[in-house]
């Protein structure tokens, strides 16, 4: 006798690049379906990090409860394995509760990771990496690439150029393995997936959203961003350290070392923000399930989600 497949969770996703109104759209469809907010944003975990985040205000997530966020301090170890872990057992216990799930964030490796899991591949190997690192700093971006394109061809045709980190990860995992990082990335897509899931992407046009944050940029200013990234230094979080290194926050480290001054600084934050926004839809835009709206278009999404939870 056949045994009935137990239902999957569902999940829904609210993602899209920064700046574009997840939170505003995630925040009235929890207002009016009920449900709970789990953030999938790799800086809103990190406390004393509030502004620059673009942190949800104390009043609304006194309105609507919101996970994964103020989880570390910022010179604390936190990435993808530790977020899934965390994710996954607030999931588990709110699905408990027949609470609707809403997973909202522009983090695109974190909800990848949560949907599927992490490939199978080696963990870090810190000397291996070091030395990447170091004939990178010494020989440039180029030659790791250069020398990924002739080890590892098809890892090199998915991976940008100029993606150090990227370049880097694929030659450990050669190295380590004998293997393409690719043929790992094959072989994890075998796994099922452990969650039902609709994804609602949000996008605007493109000058739209270039004001937006342009706009948010100069707001972040008035609110007192320069004084948040004082403040963590003055709690004696380096410069050097990840979080710190982040949009807004090393630009404006470097104002108050006197590096840049706070004119040249805010262009500098939104042009860095206007690229990592583009390199959001790139990342996002290879993602099939993903069902387009504009951030205005709450009754649609709201219609979609109904149906896929099955009210």
């Amino acid at each position: 006798m056949d045994i009935p497949a137990i239902p999957r969770p569902r999940l829904v996703i609210i993602l899209g690049p920064t700046g574009v109104g997840k939170s505003a759209m995630a925040l009235a469809l929890t207002g009016r379906l009920g449900g709970e907010i789990v953030s999938a944003d790799s800086m809103q975990v990190y406390r004393g990090m509030d502004i620059g985040t673009a942190k949800p205000t104390p009043e609304e997530r006194r309105r609507i409860t919101h996970h994964l966020l103020d989880v570390v301090d910022p010179d604390e170890p936190f990435d993808a394995s530790r977020y899934c872990t965390l994710a996954q057992g607030i999931i588990t216990r709110l699905q408990g509760e027949g609470k609707p799930v809403f997973v909202v964030g522009g983090t695109g490796l974190y909800i990848r990771a949560l949907l599927g899991g992490l490939i199978d591949g080696p963990g870090a190997d810190e000397p291996l990496r070091r030395s990447l690192k170091e004939e990178g700093k010494r020989w440039g971006i180029p030659h790791l690439y250069g020398k990924l394109r002739e080890r590892d061809p098809q890892a090199a045709a998915r991976i940008n150029p100029h993606d150090a980190v990227r370049i880097i990860r694929a030659l450990e995992v050669l190295e380590l393995t004998g293997r393409s990082i690719v043929d790992h990335q094959k072989d994890h897509r075998f796994r099922q997936q452990d969650y039902e899931v609709v994804k609602i992407g949000l996008m605007r046009e493109r000058e739209e959203l270039l004001a937006r944050i342009d706009e948010r940029t100069e707001r972040m200013i008035v609110d007192g961003f320069v004084g948040e990234v004082q403040r963590l230094l003055d709690r004696g979080y380096e410069r050097s350290l990840k979080p710190m290194q982040s949009l807004g926050y090393r630009h404006l480290a470097a104002y108050l070392a006197g590096e840049v001054d706070l004119e040249g600084a805010i262009h500098l934050i939104k042009r860095d923000t206007r690229r990592y926004a583009k390199r959001q839809m790139t990342w996002f835009a290879t993602d099939r399930e993903i069902l387009w709206f504009a951030p205005d278009d709450l009754d649609a999404v709201e219609e979609r989600i109904d149906r896929f939870l099955g009210r």
